[in-house]
């Protein structure tokens, strides 16, 4: 039999002793496996495992027959002692954690492998969409060029309802909010925070360098209104929050921001809660992973298939990536942008003698919307500081990425 502990008995957590304890699926592992304790700081009176519940993480540790340890706490602190403490103590982890990994990864990445324990967390990026292993085994034979992903489910679903049901931001978020698929202070996710951390971890994993997410140029989408959903619309575009990565040899390029994909690119008609991550390979070309991105059960689901890996394939077996030496850069490739701003006059002449040559869009009094040609990304910076001097430092409305 093998014992595992689980840490943080909320939404994932609670859901990973659901799954084991039921046991249905663990013929797979090919022994049996039981969830001896669970570290929370509340109790659970009334709950079917409250007599596993202990608020001492030493009691853990020192239970030599407990070899696997799943930490759903999330956060930083205490998640990084804690993990760190169980791998130099021969223990394997698994986690969900994203901050964690994209944080600390490599580091306890070498850590696990020193001590021939194991380190897994497949749903810390897309939930139950199995997309870490893929990357780590199935896509070995190939050098990964680039990963573009819908990442987060709550700024998909809001933007969804954007557009399908002509909401507001803040109306389609209060409806998030109400639905479960957002937390009541919601900024990791509507910042962009979320995709953030999850196409670092993509990244570092991908082209074999921890990838600092703290580098990574990040917008969330609290800036688009309907009239952007409106603009988008009429000129045959979707607007979704895509992180995404580019291998450039002797650097990576990283972004997170709102993106507008005209109507037939694969993640243009990607919905509601749903995740889709398009990875580029050297072999396969582009290979698509779709499904909910997060959830009680489709999140436990991919810790407790890390369990089950780990307990099939004892010692030490998990993705590694170097820590250090890389630096994001600017994006290498040219792009179209759309943009919004106030007109007080003088727009349009002065929009055409910055851009030159743009696509001018039909647009509401006292606005100028258009769309610029290929321009690489510091030239786009430069031309929107010289729209602001003189249209005014607040006349920028919004920018958007155009593929």
């Amino acid at each position: 039999m093998v014992n595992v502990a689980v840490l943080g008995y909320g939404t994932v957590g609670s859901g990973v002793v659901e799954i084991i304890n039921g046991g249905q699926f663990l013929k797979k592992a090919g022994d049996e496996i039981n969830v001896k304790a669970i570290l929370d700081i509340r109790k659970f009176p009334g709950d079917t495992y409250e007599n596993l519940v202990t608020d001492n993480y030493d009691n853990i540790l020192g239970d030599d027959e407990i070899s696997i340890i799943v930490e759903t706490m999330g956060g930083l602190k205490p998640a990084y002692d804690f993990t760190k403490r169980a791998l130099l103590k021969g223990k394997s982890v698994v986690t969900s954690n994203k901050e964690l990994v994209a944080t600390h990864g490599a580091e306890l990445l070498s850590l696990a492998k020193e001590n021939n324990v194991s380190y897994l967390f497949e749903a810390s990026v897309g939930g139950g969409i199995p997309i870490i292993r893929p990357l780590n085994n199935c896509l070995a034979a190939n050098d990964i060029t680039s990963i573009l992903g819908i990442l987060n489910g709550t700024t998909n679903y809001i933007l969804t309802q954007m557009f399908k049901n002509g909401v507001s931001f803040e109306n389609a978020l209060s409806d998030a909010q109400a639905k479960g698929y957002a937390e009541q202070n919601p900024a990791a996710d509507i910042e962009g925070h979320d995709a953030c951390r999850k196409i670092a971890i993509l990244s570092s994993l991908a082209y074999g360098k921890h990838i600092n997410s703290n580098e990574i140029k990040t917008e969330g989408i609290t800036k688009i209104s309907s009239a952007d959903v409106n603009y988008a619309e009429a000129e045959g575009y979707s607007i979704k929050l895509i992180g995404r990565s580019k291998n450039l040899g002797d650097g990576v390029y990283a972004c997170v921001s709102p993106v507008m994909l005209p109507k037939g690119h694969p993640l243009s008609d990607v919905e509601d809660v749903f995740n889709a991550i398009l990875v580029n390979g050297s072999a396969t070309g582009d290979v698509m992973f779709y499904g909910k991105g997060a959830g009680k059960l489709p999140t436990a689901s991919a810790v407790v298939a890390d369990v089950i890996d780990i307990v099939k394939h004892k010692g030490y077996g998990a993705p590694f990536w170097e820590d250090g030496g890389v630096t994001v850069a600017i994006n290498p490739d040219p792009v179209k942008m759309y943009v919004r701003v106030c007109d007080n006059g003088r727009g349009a002449s002065a929009v055409t003698a910055i851009f030159g040559e743009v696509k001018m869009l039909k647009s509401e009094p006292g606005e100028i919307v258009f769309i610029t040609d290929n321009l690489p990304e510091n030239e786009f910076d430069d031309c929107i500081l010289k729209l602001q001097g003189i249209l005014g430092q607040d006349s920028i409305i919004n920018t958007i990425t155009v593929l």
